[in-house]
């Protein structure tokens, strides 16, 4: 069993950064690939971002290219989604994901998930 806990969203304007923090809780959580989702009020939830165990296979939604990172600490068990520029489209409820597969990961079928955190961004 994995627990993921999100953390750092908030209320920021348009143009501003903030980087989310996602830290995992297992013996074996290290070598899970992890991702980040987020689901807008009306709208589907969407895949944002993911990584894979060691960190050198990221993949990303093509509207957060050149202004999203993901990465993943040394200890491999915290995640970060490092946002820059962020528009007002980006305000929605971000959820962490943890599979053994990347490609379960990117393809939004995880074994585990997050509560969310919310991040605003105001115009």
């Amino acid at each position: 069993q994995v627990q993921l806990v999100e953390s750092g969203g908030g209320l920021v304007q348009a143009g501003d950064s903030l980087r989310l923090s996602c830290a995992a809780s297992a013996r074996s959580s290290n070598i899970y690939a992890m991702g980040w989702f987020r689901r807008s009020p009306g709208k589907e939830r969407e895949f944002v971002a993911a990584i894979n165990w060691s960190g050198d296979d990221t993949r990303y939604l093509e509207s957060v290219k050149g202004r999203f990172s993901i990465s993943r600490a040394d200890t491999k068990n915290t995640v970060y989604l490092h946002m820059n520029s962020l528009k007002p489209e980006d305000t929605a409820v971000y959820f962490c994901a943890a599979d053994l597969a990347l490609v379960r990961v990117v393809a939004g079928t995880s074994a585990y998930w997050g509560q969310g955190t919310q991040v605003t961004v105001s115009s």
